[in-house]
């Protein structure tokens, strides 16, 4: 794990990942404002005009669930610009990942793995919507720790394990997809999903360095890259050894 980490980030500084880290970062940005603006919209909404409609068209019992939702994106954004592009930092490299994540497992391939069959880049629709997925989820998350940020750290707990889970699942199928059918590279991450989320809480890790998180993209396909090849490997070993009536 740590060998695999060592190697993505020694990637990092080379001509083709800087080019695609300044192309990530100036998208995640992008994608920062406009969450921000989003959930500040949204918070404006809820506490006129939305919340009068929601409880007209649902009934007066969601007032306490519309107040509830209103408390959780007031806290979301009175944590702070600072503190908000870290937790929303997962659900923005989810996005990012879906334009840029191909370019960086193929460098990876291709400098370390040269041997190897080169990988075949999955369909942007599947690669998108994956993506999509994963950063609404990450977003949802982010949400409902949002409340618990301040009691006993409880929130910052879960969001770091919930993020290692999310972002180590998602870097490690976009590797997987390209070297296998999406059926066998979802089959290689639930037969060794505690080692990949053990992986991801690395990535995890990345993503709470301000700034440095902009680079997230890059290490977390990189170093997912490495963690799959690995992963692959001892799948086609532990194959190769079985009894040949099995």
């Amino acid at each position: 794990m740590f060998r695999a980490a060592s190697l993505a980030i020694a990637q990092l500084t080379s001509p083709p990942f800087r080019s695609v880290l300044l192309k990530s970062a100036g998208l995640a940005l992008l994608l920062l404002a406009v969450l921000t603006v989003g959930l500040y919209q949204l918070v404006a909404w809820l506490g006129g005009e939305g919340g009068t409609w929601i409880e007209t068209s649902l009934g007066a019992s969601w007032h306490n669930a519309v107040v509830a939702l209103g408390w959780v994106l007031t806290i979301a954004l009175g944590a702070g610009l600072f503190a908000g592009a870290i937790f929303l930092m997962p659900s923005v490299t989810s996005l990012v990942a879906s334009f840029y994540a191909d370019d960086v497992a193929a460098e990876v391939e291709q400098e370390h793995y040269p041997d190897d069959p080169p990988g075949v880049a999955p369909p942007i629709g599947y690669a998108i919507v994956e993506g999509l997925k994963t950063a609404l989820l990450a977003l949802l998350i982010y949400l409902c720790a949002a409340p618990f940020l301040l009691i006993g750290g409880i929130g910052a707990v879960a969001f770091f394990l919930a993020t290692a889970y999310l972002l180590g699942r998602e870097y490690f199928l976009i590797a997987a997809v390209r070297q296998q059918p999406i059926g066998d590279a979802k089959a290689l991450w639930r037969d060794n999903r505690t080692r990949i989320v053990t992986a991801g809480l690395l990535v995890a890790a990345f993503v709470l360095i301000p700034i440095v998180n902009f680079a997230t993209p890059l290490f977390a396909t990189a170093y997912m890259v490495h963690i799959h090849k690995r992963l692959a490997a001892e799948r086609r070993r532990d194959l190769l050894e079985l009894p040949s009536d099995a």
